[in-house]
């Protein structure tokens, strides 16, 4: 189509301007895009030009600004933005100021673009005289500030909320008014296709959006030029051969020769368009659709398929199709969705199909594949393609295509499914033949009614007979009259089928019913099923009168027909139960104003032989349902509703009674048909005792008595018990619910409470039961009774039930639990017992697994609300690696809530949960275990799991990280060896576990809780290096990591007698402050040297054994940082000192010599830290005197940066003893404001010197 030449070669940019721009950019031949030789070179003006056109200025216009009342008021930029003036005038205004100097016209539009680009360089006229476009963008380029985030095509507020689209209007308007002359003159367009095609290859990103936007704009405006002057042509050719057809009396020659002229004129204005089309598509569009920005892709898509649309003829063929074609496979959702978009413009036209056939078969495998495309919006728009597609030709979907589609009704996204709906409604209901013109409107044979047939036939072929409510759903919105038609489906139900007319199935009615129910509840809920959108929308007044027209049209039709479609099926439990739901949906009103009174009575005795002639719970549980909705006291048919239902319990609860002494009363064990008939009594009386409160009759002394029996007996069949525990359990929640209302006597209260306490001793005693099932429904009912009568019970001012809460003992939790223990943490295979076939047998597996989490949940929710003890869920959470697939989310959040209500305590059971572990793998493996087995990593990887769960927050579970690692510790030292001393302790292996928390300890912390583990280690520990002691070594390593970064550590802290920070004062020896030892200290280089020697491969502190030894300098042997090399605050003596081996009398030194020792460790440590700082903070000052290097204060080390400790508990140690301390004041930095939010440390430092370090041997 676009086959002429290229815009001239002077609109090119220098090789160097192209390897300084963009480098994403696809340009291959950047000098050869250009069109036209000899036509629209923008360099410097000769003498001549110079002056054309400059003289005279616009009346409203000064340098090319909008003039008001002779005043410079607004630019180009700013008037589009403020969008105030008619996008006409501004065009208007612009081409009038071209006119009188198309330069200074020009410099605003070029700078239109520019700013628009969000640049605050402006292009000036010397600049546009004298410098090429590429220089130009050049220099634009270094002026551009991407990170200030300014850029109005993409920013919010009321003031850029319509630049865009005013944006695009102004150059669409741009070209339309100057269409017939200006486009023409060979300067103003190439200047600005020359210059949107340089910015189009920026490496700035705001630049290379806006100017493709702007080309693709300009190329619409001037498609539809050119399709303008397409049809100018044509009229001009018809008119042309009109008047040549002529006799040559008639014919006029002046009128052929104008016209002649006329089609030479717009045939050369055709080509000039197609120049500047073509220029633009090869020099923009051909690179940009494929740049590294979605948003630049998806408006060249948009912008082609508007051209394809626009100009069919021109642009509708495979050349430009491809583009759209090969970006359907792109990346980014919103692509994909232009596209898409795109062809349904094409599809929509059924003259254009012929043009898309080849396009249509290479391009319809991924049409249809999109349709599962992750992208929501996407998917449907696909389907929306595929509709069009089918409409345009039922060929060319293949069946396989269209299953593909069919499927996606029962999608959980509903606009999805809407699609899907809409796709099966035009496959398989739109098409009509001349056939069903003479068929009835209502009837069996009714249209309609064959519809109906195939909407059945298809729910049954899908095998998803349970999701009829999401294909009702899918079909909705598009064929509502179709699922409306109540009467087609009763006929085809009720009337018999005419002659050769083959009649429903049992399983196609069962399928009908279901529809029709479906179709019922979604006309008066007007919401979708559960599970398939965010919830109920507030409907409009339209919406409101259609849901009460088609409530009031259900009640009419289906109170006649309810009564008999429920004697059909009377027989048919599955029908049955979906029939009864209906007049839930029902306006009771209508049964007295439409005087259908008989037919209420009907449906009453039909719903009386109905519970007669049942016993599945499914059909009970739907008639007391149904006996609740039609028992409205708001009616009038409520006396005539209540008088049935009292007749019918009254027969009910008699004939239990009768029963229930003739079966208890036999001396001999009772036949199976007794306990048939008491069974499906107490079936009947429990499912009506569920929505009915049937208090008036003492139900609760029949049922107890039943229980008792069994329990004494021990031979009452499990269904018995089952329904009977269920029906206690009903008669106790509606007698609290009774007193709970105050309704009640005075003694109901105390009635209720010794119902609940002996029915849950009865829940208890059953829980011992040898059949399963019976144990499952007494544990489930026990939970459901502790939560409702729990502490919450006199939540809400209800604080006269507080005689009613019942907390479980020791006993009854250790059972609970058990119960948890042996029949929820069982492997899957164990708990199946179906052979009925593999998919038999997976269904099985998942309804026992269902049950079991509910068993779980039922468990863990009395953790939750602190009905048990919450240390009874370490059983549960040391499960969580091993049934993780299964219970992985229920544990998870138990932890979660647990740890909301109790920090330390869940952290606890936590800990608790892995020694229970690690009790159980000594139990099985021996002391001498492998640590590299699958047990201790299992265990291990469990502790991680654990530590990930306290989240990144360090400061709200600090208290919780401490307690776990004190009772770890603790924990790991409790058993002594069982090889006796010299050998590690028996759990010192749980270390190795522990370690997976120690990261989420605070820096501080890390101190104080090696602290605490060097209470428990003697000295022959410390040295130890075999490998059985790794777990102590490379715990106290995780616990040194964090401290690192800080070798000169000081604690500051304030005593509780309120000592005051002084800068240059020493404080008095009776309120100086103390500092805790140090896991690290500073030497010199040399000796350091001598430690390393002494020392090899030691690679954790140890303790030392003598108080000879005067600094702390041994207990850290890594290398200082390169400023503690000019200190020499330790000096260590080059004197022997004795081993640990040379000095067997010092084994049993007193108390008071360790205290002594430590402390005057202490000492020596804080004076050599008190040194450092102090020479620390001389420093930077000496420096900048001396070299000015350090002027930023950043540089300066941040000493402050330091451990957080409470010293109010070292008080009273402290008092008597005179330390050569100094106060330092500190110089602020920015962890000031988050060290202060810090909370005390929970470990008591004080405590290594308590009584309690008697019992440890410290050397």
């Amino acid at each position: 189509m676009i086959a002429a030449q290229e815009l001239q070669t002077d609109f090119h940019f220098p090789q160097e301007a192209d390897t300084q721009l963009s480098s994403d950019t696809d340009l291959e031949d950047p000098e050869g895009r250009n069109a036209k030789p000899g036509k629209g070179k923008k360099g410097k003006k000769g003498p001549g030009e110079k002056g054309k056109g400059s003289g005279a200025k616009g009346q409203g216009r000064v340098n090319g600004h909008h003039q008001e009342n002779g005043m410079e008021n607004l630019s180009l930029f700013e008037v589009v933005k403020l969008g105030k003036s008619a996008t006409q005038s501004v065009v208007d205004d612009w081409i009038e100021s071209y006119k009188n100097d198309r330069d200074i016209a020009l410099l605003e539009l070029i700078n239109f673009f520019i700013q628009c680009s969000g640049c605050k360089g402006a292009v000036s006229s010397e600049m546009f005289r004298h410098m090429q476009n590429s220089e130009i963008i050049r220099k634009m380029t270094e002026e551009f500030d991407e990170d200030s985030g300014d850029y109005p095509l993409t920013m919010t507020g009321p003031v850029w909320k319509k630049f865009k689209s005013s944006f695009c209007e102004f150059i669409g308007v741009l070209v339309r008014q100057c269409q017939y002359s200006i486009i023409y003159d060979e300067y103003m367009m190439d200047t600005v296709i020359s210059l949107l095609t340089g910015l189009s290859d920026s490496q700035v990103r705001a630049f290379r959006h806006t100017s493709t936007l702007a080309a693709m704009k300009l190329m619409t405006a001037l498609v539809n030029v050119a399709l303008n002057l397409s049809i100018n042509m044509d009229n001009t050719q018809r008119q042309y051969e009109t008047e040549r057809n002529k006799s040559v009396g008639k014919r006029a020659n002046e009128r052929l020769e104008l016209l002649l002229q006329k089609r030479k004129e717009l045939q050369e204005n055709q080509d000039e368009i197609e120049n500047m089309m073509n220029a633009i598509f090869k020099g923009v569009f051909v690179h940009r659709y494929r740049d590294s920005i979605a948003e630049i892709r998806a408006i060249c898509i948009e912008e082609i398929g508007v051209w394809m649309k626009m100009y069919s003829d021109a642009f509708l063929n495979d050349s430009y199709l491809k583009y759209v074609g090969w970006t359907m496979h792109d990346k980014q959702g919103e692509v994909r969705l232009k596209c898409l978009t795109a062809l349904q413009g094409l599809y929509y036209n059924r003259e254009l199909n012929a043009r898309l056939e080849l396009f249509t078969s290479r391009f319809k495998d991924r049409i249809v594949s999109m349709t599962l495309d992750k992208e929501y919006d996407v998917a449907v728009q696909a389907i929306k393609l595929l509709t069009l597609v089918l409409q345009s030709s039922d060929e060319v979907l293949t069946a396989e295509d269209c299953e593909s589609v069919y499927h996606l009704v029962y999608s959980a996204h509903r606009p999805v499914a809407v699609a899907a709906g809409e796709f099966l409604y035009k496959k398989l209901f739109s098409h009509r033949g001349s056939e069903d013109e003479g068929l009835p409107r209502r009837g069996r044979q009714c249209l309609n009614a064959n519809l109906i047939k195939t909407t059945v036939f298809f729910f049954l072929e899908s095998e998803l007979h349970e999701h009829g409510a999401y294909l009702v759903d899918s079909m909705w919105d598009c064929a509502s009259d179709l699922l409306k038609d109540w009467e087609s489906m009763i006929s085809l139900l009720l009337d018999e089928p005419f002659p050769g007319e083959e009649a429903l199935t049992d399983r196609q009615e069962t399928a009908l019913i279901e529809i029709m129910l479906c179709a019922v509840r979604q006309a008066c809920e007007c919401h979708p099923p559960v599970g398939r959108g965010t919830g109920k929308r507030v409907l409009t007044a339209k919406e409101k009168k259609t849901q009460l027209d088609d409530r009031t049209k259900i009640t009419e039709i289906f109170a006649v027909a309810l009564p008999l479609l429920l004697a059909k099926y009377c027989v048919d439990a599955e029908k049955v139960t979906n029939l009864l739901q209906l007049p839930q949906y029902f306006d009771l009103e209508i049964y007295t104003t439409g005087r259908l009174e008989k037919h209420l009575d009907a449906l009453l005795r039909q719903i009386r032989e109905v519970v007669e002639k049942h016993t599945d719970t499914d059909v009970l549980e739907a008639c007391s349902m149904t006996f609740h909705a039609l028992c409205n006291e708001e009616f009038t048919i409520f006396n005539r509703v209540d008088i049935a239902r009292s007749q019918l319990l009254d027969e009910q609860v008699d004939k239990f009674n009768r029963l229930l002494e003739d079966f208890l009363q036999e001396g001999e064990e009772p036949d199976e048909d007794d306990a048939y008939q008491v069974l499906s009594t107490l079936k009947r009386i429990t499912a009506f005792h569920n929505a009915h409160d049937l208090s008036q009759w003492d139900l609760f002394t029949s049922n107890y008595r039943l229980l008792n029996t069994g329990l004494q007996n021990g031979d009452m069949p499990e269904q018995i018990v089952i329904h009977a525990l269920q029906c206690t359990h009903y008669v106790i929640l509606w007698n609290l619910a009774k007193v709970s209302e105050g309704s009640s006597k005075k003694g109901d209260l105390m009635t209720v409470r010794k119902q609940m306490r002996a029915f849950c001793h009865m829940c208890q005693r059953y829980l011992s039961s040898v059949n399963t099932a019976v144990k499952e429904q007494a544990f489930t009912i026990l939970c459901d009774a502790l939560m409702i009568f729990s502490h919450q019970i006199v939540a809400n001012g209800r604080d006269a039930l507080e005689s009613l809460i019942f907390s479980p003992d020791s006993s009854l939790q250790t059972e609970l639990l058990n119960f948890i223990l042996d029949h929820v943490f069982i492997d899957q295979d164990d708990d199946s017992n179906s052979t009925d076939g593999q998919q038999d047998d997976e269904a099985g597996k998942i309804e026992a697994l269902h049950k079991r989490r509910n068993l779980l949940a039922a468990y863990c929710k009395l953790i939750i609300y602190n009905v048990v003890e919450i240390n009874t869920g370490a059983d549960i959470f040391k499960q969580y690696m091993r049934y993780y697939n299964d219970y992985g989310d229920i544990i998870k959040e138990t932890m979660s809530k647990t740890r909301q209500i109790d920090k330390i305590q869940c952290a606890k059971t936590l800990i608790l949960s892995l020694q229970q572990l690690f009790n159980e793998m000594l139990s099985d493996l021996g002391c001498n275990f492998d640590r590299s087995s699958s047990a201790f990593c299992g265990i291990k990887e469990l502790a991680r799991r654990f530590s990930l769960t306290f989240g990144l927050d360090q400061l709200k579970t600090r208290e919780a990280i401490a307690m776990l690692h004190k009772d770890g510790i603790e924990f790991a030292f409790k058993e002594p060896s069982p090889q006796g001393e010299g050998h590690p302790p028996l759990n010192l292996a749980f270390l190795d576990i522990l370690s997976e928390f120690s990261s989420k300890l605070l820096r501080q912390d890390k101190k104080t809780v090696h602290l605490y583990l060097e209470r428990f280690m003697t000295f022959q520990m410390a040295l130890q290096r075999e490998d059985c002691w790794l777990p102590l070594i490379s715990y106290r390593n995780s616990l040194q990591a964090g401290a690192d970064d800080d070798t000169m550590s000081i604690v500051s802290g304030i005593s509780s007698r309120g000592s005051s920070r002084s800068k240059k004062t020493k404080p008095p020896a009776s309120t100086g402050k103390r500092k805790l030892p140090e896991e690290e200290s500073s030497c010199s280089s040399s000796d350091a040297g001598v430690w390393m020697g002494r020392e090899q491969g030691a690679q954790t502190p140890v303790m030392m054994p003598s108080p000879h030894l005067t600094s702390t300098v041994l207990r850290d042997a890594k290398k200082l940082r390169p400023e503690e090399g000019y200190m020499g605050v330790y000096a260590m003596s080059n004197e022997p000192q004795p081993t640990p081996l040379q000095q067997p009398h010092q084994t049993n030194i007193d108390y008071n010599t360790q205290v002594t020792w430590m402390l005057a460790q202490r000492q020596q440590q804080d004076r050599g830290n008190m040194q450092y700082v102090k020479m620390r903070s001389h420093m930077p000052h000496a420096m900048r005197r001396g070299t000015g290097l350090m002027e930023d204060d950043e540089q300066q080390p941040i000493v402050e940066d330091v451990m957080m400790s409470s010293d109010e508990r070292l008080e009273d140690l402290n008092e008597g003893m005179d330390f050569d301390t100094m106060d330092i004041d500190l110089p602020p930095s920015k962890n000031r404001r988050e060290r202060s939010e810090l909370k005390p440390d929970y470990f008591d430092p004080a405590s290594i010197m308590d009584d309690s370090v008697l019992n440890v041997s410290m050397f």
